[in-house]
Protein backbone atom coordinates (compact mmCIF):
# COMPACT_ATOMS: atom_id res chain seq x y z
CA UNK A 1 0.00 0.00 0.00
CA UNK A 2 1.52 3.33 -1.06
CA UNK A 3 1.18 6.58 0.88
CA UNK A 4 -1.69 7.84 -1.25
CA UNK A 5 -3.69 4.70 -0.49
CA UNK A 6 -2.79 4.84 3.21
CA UNK A 7 -4.03 8.39 3.59
CA UNK A 8 -7.29 7.45 1.92
CA UNK A 9 -7.65 4.36 4.16
CA UNK A 10 -7.08 6.42 7.31
CA UNK A 11 -9.74 8.93 6.28
CA UNK A 12 -12.18 6.12 5.59
CA UNK A 13 -11.50 4.63 9.02
CA UNK A 14 -12.22 8.00 10.58
CA UNK A 15 -15.42 8.33 8.59
CA UNK A 16 -16.62 5.00 9.96
CA UNK A 17 -15.38 5.27 13.56
CA UNK A 18 -15.04 9.04 14.18
CA UNK A 19 -11.83 8.30 16.10
CA UNK A 20 -8.71 6.26 15.36
CA UNK A 21 -5.60 5.38 17.34
CA UNK A 22 -2.05 4.97 16.04
CA UNK A 23 -2.10 1.35 17.20
CA UNK A 24 -5.23 0.65 15.13
CA UNK A 25 -3.57 2.09 12.02
CA UNK A 26 -0.43 0.01 12.49
CA UNK A 27 -2.46 -3.17 12.89
CA UNK A 28 -4.95 -2.62 10.08
CA UNK A 29 -2.63 -1.06 7.51
CA UNK A 30 0.53 -2.97 8.40
CA UNK A 31 2.75 0.08 8.91
CA UNK A 32 5.06 1.25 11.66
CA UNK A 33 3.98 3.61 14.44
CA UNK A 34 6.28 6.28 13.04
CA UNK A 35 4.64 6.03 9.60
CA UNK A 36 1.16 6.17 11.11
CA UNK A 37 2.04 9.31 13.09
CA UNK A 38 3.55 11.01 10.03
CA UNK A 39 0.40 10.24 8.02
CA UNK A 40 -1.83 11.64 10.77
CA UNK A 41 0.31 14.77 11.02
CA UNK A 42 0.09 15.28 7.25
CA UNK A 43 -3.71 14.92 7.25
CA UNK A 44 -3.96 17.29 10.21
CA UNK A 45 -1.93 19.89 8.26
CA UNK A 46 -4.46 19.51 5.45
CA UNK A 47 -7.25 20.11 8.01
CA UNK A 48 -8.80 16.74 7.26
CA UNK A 49 -8.68 15.55 10.87
CA UNK A 50 -7.80 16.74 14.37
CA UNK A 51 -4.80 15.18 16.08
CA UNK A 52 -5.18 13.81 19.60
CA UNK A 53 -2.71 12.21 21.97
CA UNK A 54 -2.09 8.81 20.39
CA UNK A 55 -4.39 9.22 17.41
CA UNK A 56 -6.93 11.51 15.75
CA UNK A 57 -10.61 12.40 15.61
CA UNK A 58 -12.63 13.14 12.51
CA UNK A 59 -12.84 16.68 11.25
CA UNK A 60 -16.16 17.61 9.67
CA UNK A 61 -14.60 17.77 6.19
CA UNK A 62 -13.51 14.14 6.43
CA UNK A 63 -17.02 13.08 5.49
CA UNK A 64 -16.70 14.90 2.18
CA UNK A 65 -13.19 14.02 1.07
CA UNK A 66 -11.29 16.17 -1.43
CA UNK A 67 -11.36 14.77 -4.94
CA UNK A 68 -7.69 13.79 -4.88
CA UNK A 69 -8.39 11.34 -2.04
CA UNK A 70 -11.39 9.78 -3.75
CA UNK A 71 -9.70 8.67 -6.93
CA UNK A 72 -8.40 5.37 -5.56
CA UNK A 73 -11.77 4.20 -4.28
CA UNK A 74 -13.68 1.83 -6.57
CA UNK A 75 -11.41 2.87 -9.44
CA UNK A 76 -12.16 -0.11 -11.71
CA UNK A 77 -15.90 0.23 -11.19
CA UNK A 78 -15.81 3.94 -12.00
CA UNK A 79 -13.86 3.26 -15.18
CA UNK A 80 -16.49 0.77 -16.40
CA UNK A 81 -19.34 3.07 -15.38
CA UNK A 82 -17.74 5.97 -17.21
CA UNK A 83 -17.46 3.99 -20.43
CA UNK A 84 -21.07 2.83 -20.20
CA UNK A 85 -22.30 6.39 -19.70
CA UNK A 86 -20.22 7.73 -22.59
CA UNK A 87 -21.78 5.09 -24.84
CA UNK A 88 -25.18 6.76 -24.30
CA UNK A 89 -23.99 10.02 -25.89
CA UNK A 90 -24.80 10.51 -29.56
CA UNK A 91 -22.54 12.48 -31.94
CA UNK A 92 -23.34 16.18 -31.75
CA UNK A 93 -25.05 15.95 -28.37
CA UNK A 94 -24.86 18.59 -25.65
CA UNK A 95 -23.77 16.87 -22.44
CA UNK A 96 -23.87 18.25 -18.91
CA UNK A 97 -21.28 16.90 -16.45
CA UNK A 98 -20.97 17.81 -12.80
CA UNK A 99 -17.82 17.20 -10.76
CA UNK A 100 -16.57 13.96 -9.28
CA UNK A 101 -14.29 11.02 -9.97
CA UNK A 102 -16.95 9.03 -11.83
CA UNK A 103 -17.98 11.88 -14.13
CA UNK A 104 -14.29 12.51 -14.79
CA UNK A 105 -14.12 8.97 -16.17
CA UNK A 106 -17.20 9.74 -18.28
CA UNK A 107 -15.42 12.78 -19.76
CA UNK A 108 -12.31 10.73 -20.54
CA UNK A 109 -14.36 8.00 -22.17
CA UNK A 110 -16.21 10.56 -24.27
CA UNK A 111 -13.06 11.94 -25.88
CA UNK A 112 -11.72 8.44 -26.50
CA UNK A 113 -14.92 7.21 -28.09
CA UNK A 114 -14.56 5.89 -31.62
CA UNK A 115 -18.26 6.32 -32.29
CA UNK A 116 -18.30 10.10 -32.54
CA UNK A 117 -17.51 10.02 -36.27
CA UNK A 118 -16.37 12.90 -38.49
CA UNK A 119 -12.91 14.29 -39.16
CA UNK A 120 -10.39 14.48 -36.35
CA UNK A 121 -10.76 18.25 -35.95
CA UNK A 122 -14.57 18.30 -36.11
CA UNK A 123 -16.53 19.17 -32.98
CA UNK A 124 -18.19 15.89 -32.03
CA UNK A 125 -19.72 16.72 -28.68
CA UNK A 126 -20.46 19.80 -26.57
CA UNK A 127 -19.72 19.46 -22.86
CA UNK A 128 -21.16 21.84 -20.28
CA UNK A 129 -19.51 21.48 -16.89
CA UNK A 130 -18.97 23.26 -13.60
CA UNK A 131 -15.95 21.05 -12.77
CA UNK A 132 -12.54 22.67 -13.15
CA UNK A 133 -10.64 19.38 -13.39
CA UNK A 134 -12.89 18.12 -16.20
CA UNK A 135 -12.60 21.45 -18.01
CA UNK A 136 -8.81 21.26 -17.70
CA UNK A 137 -8.75 17.85 -19.40
CA UNK A 138 -11.20 18.76 -22.17
CA UNK A 139 -9.93 22.24 -23.04
CA UNK A 140 -7.18 20.83 -25.29
CA UNK A 141 -9.48 18.43 -27.15
CA UNK A 142 -10.42 19.85 -30.56
CA UNK A 143 -13.38 17.46 -30.91
CA UNK A 144 -15.02 18.92 -27.80
CA UNK A 145 -16.79 22.24 -27.58
CA UNK A 146 -16.34 23.14 -23.92
CA UNK A 147 -18.67 25.40 -21.96
CA UNK A 148 -17.66 26.14 -18.36
CA UNK A 149 -20.02 27.75 -15.90
CA UNK A 150 -18.90 30.66 -13.80
CA UNK A 151 -18.93 30.59 -10.04
CA UNK A 152 -16.81 30.14 -6.95
CA UNK A 153 -14.59 27.05 -6.81
CA UNK A 154 -15.03 24.54 -3.98
CA UNK A 155 -11.72 22.96 -3.02
CA UNK A 156 -13.09 19.53 -2.11
CA UNK A 157 -14.64 18.84 -5.52
CA UNK A 158 -13.16 21.47 -7.89
CA UNK A 159 -16.75 22.44 -8.72
CA UNK A 160 -17.91 25.98 -9.48
CA UNK A 161 -20.98 27.12 -7.56
CA UNK A 162 -22.96 30.27 -6.70
CA UNK A 163 -25.62 32.23 -8.64
CA UNK A 164 -23.05 32.89 -11.38
CA UNK A 165 -23.05 29.23 -12.35
CA UNK A 166 -26.81 29.01 -12.05
CA UNK A 167 -27.27 32.02 -14.35
CA UNK A 168 -25.24 30.37 -17.11
CA UNK A 169 -27.12 27.07 -16.86
CA UNK A 170 -30.49 28.80 -16.97
CA UNK A 171 -29.63 29.94 -20.50
CA UNK A 172 -28.74 26.47 -21.83
CA UNK A 173 -30.57 23.35 -22.97
CA UNK A 174 -28.87 19.95 -22.64
CA UNK A 175 -29.55 16.68 -24.42
CA UNK A 176 -28.24 14.58 -21.55
CA UNK A 177 -26.99 15.31 -18.03
CA UNK A 178 -24.62 12.79 -16.48
CA UNK A 179 -24.53 13.33 -12.74
CA UNK A 180 -22.21 11.91 -10.14
CA UNK A 181 -23.85 11.80 -6.72
CA UNK A 182 -22.86 11.18 -3.10
CA UNK A 183 -25.91 9.01 -2.48
CA UNK A 184 -28.93 7.62 -4.31
CA UNK A 185 -31.90 5.85 -2.79
CA UNK A 186 -35.03 4.40 -4.45
CA UNK A 187 -37.24 6.42 -2.09
CA UNK A 188 -35.39 9.70 -1.51
CA UNK A 189 -33.66 10.02 -4.90
CA UNK A 190 -30.23 11.47 -5.64
CA UNK A 191 -28.40 13.64 -3.12
CA UNK A 192 -25.11 15.38 -2.34
CA UNK A 193 -23.28 16.22 0.87
CA UNK A 194 -23.02 19.92 0.00
CA UNK A 195 -26.09 22.06 -0.64
CA UNK A 196 -24.30 24.32 -3.15
CA UNK A 197 -23.26 21.37 -5.31
CA UNK A 198 -26.75 19.93 -5.05
CA UNK A 199 -28.27 23.17 -6.34
CA UNK A 200 -26.08 23.14 -9.49
CA UNK A 201 -26.71 19.43 -10.05
CA UNK A 202 -30.45 20.01 -9.68
CA UNK A 203 -30.32 22.69 -12.36
CA UNK A 204 -28.30 20.46 -14.72
CA UNK A 205 -31.00 17.81 -14.37
CA UNK A 206 -33.80 20.31 -14.93
CA UNK A 207 -32.20 21.74 -18.08
CA UNK A 208 -31.66 18.30 -19.64
CA UNK A 209 -33.89 16.09 -21.78
CA UNK A 210 -32.37 12.96 -20.21
CA UNK A 211 -30.84 12.41 -16.76
CA UNK A 212 -28.25 9.71 -16.18
CA UNK A 213 -26.88 9.09 -12.69
CA UNK A 214 -23.51 7.36 -12.41
CA UNK A 215 -22.81 5.84 -9.00
CA UNK A 216 -20.78 2.89 -7.80
CA UNK A 217 -22.48 0.43 -5.46
CA UNK A 218 -21.16 2.15 -2.31
CA UNK A 219 -23.55 5.06 -3.06
CA UNK A 220 -26.65 2.91 -3.67
CA UNK A 221 -29.32 2.80 -0.98
CA UNK A 222 -27.77 5.71 0.91
CA UNK A 223 -28.90 9.23 1.72
CA UNK A 224 -27.03 12.51 1.90
CA UNK A 225 -27.75 15.97 3.25
CA UNK A 226 -28.97 17.89 0.19
CA UNK A 227 -31.45 16.62 -2.39
CA UNK A 228 -30.59 16.80 -6.08
CA UNK A 229 -33.67 15.27 -7.67
CA UNK A 230 -36.33 12.62 -7.03
CA UNK A 231 -36.13 9.17 -8.60
CA UNK A 232 -38.95 10.10 -10.97
CA UNK A 233 -36.60 12.58 -12.68
CA UNK A 234 -33.87 9.98 -13.29
CA UNK A 235 -33.99 8.10 -16.59
CA UNK A 236 -30.93 5.86 -16.22
CA UNK A 237 -28.81 4.67 -13.31
CA UNK A 238 -25.43 3.15 -14.16
CA UNK A 239 -23.73 1.25 -11.36
CA UNK A 240 -21.58 -1.82 -10.82
CA UNK A 241 -22.53 -5.45 -10.28
CA UNK A 242 -22.09 -5.25 -6.50
CA UNK A 243 -25.28 -3.21 -6.07
CA UNK A 244 -27.85 -5.05 -3.94
CA UNK A 245 -30.48 -6.88 -6.01
CA UNK A 246 -33.30 -5.47 -3.88
CA UNK A 247 -32.17 -1.88 -4.47
CA UNK A 248 -31.85 -2.51 -8.21
CA UNK A 249 -35.35 -4.01 -8.28
CA UNK A 250 -36.82 -1.03 -6.44
CA UNK A 251 -35.24 1.44 -8.86
CA UNK A 252 -36.64 -0.49 -11.80
CA UNK A 253 -40.07 -0.62 -10.18
CA UNK A 254 -39.96 3.19 -10.10
CA UNK A 255 -39.28 3.38 -13.83
CA UNK A 256 -35.50 3.86 -13.75
CA UNK A 257 -33.46 1.95 -16.31
CA UNK A 258 -30.61 0.34 -14.34
CA UNK A 259 -27.43 -0.74 -16.09
CA UNK A 260 -24.87 -2.75 -14.15
CA UNK A 261 -21.31 -3.03 -15.47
Amino acid sequence: MNRYERLNAILELLGERHRVEVEEITQELGVSSATARRDLDHLAEQRLLTRTRGGAVAHAVAYDLPLRYKTVRHADEKLRIGRAAAALVSPGAVVGLNGGTTTTEVARALVMSADMGGADDDVKVTVVTNALNIANELAVRPQVKLVVTGGVARAQSYELMSPLAERVLEELSLDIAVLGVDAIDPDSGAAAHHEGEAAINRLLARRSAKVVVVADSSKIGRRAFASICPVTQIDVLITDTEAAEEDVRRFRDRGVQVTQV
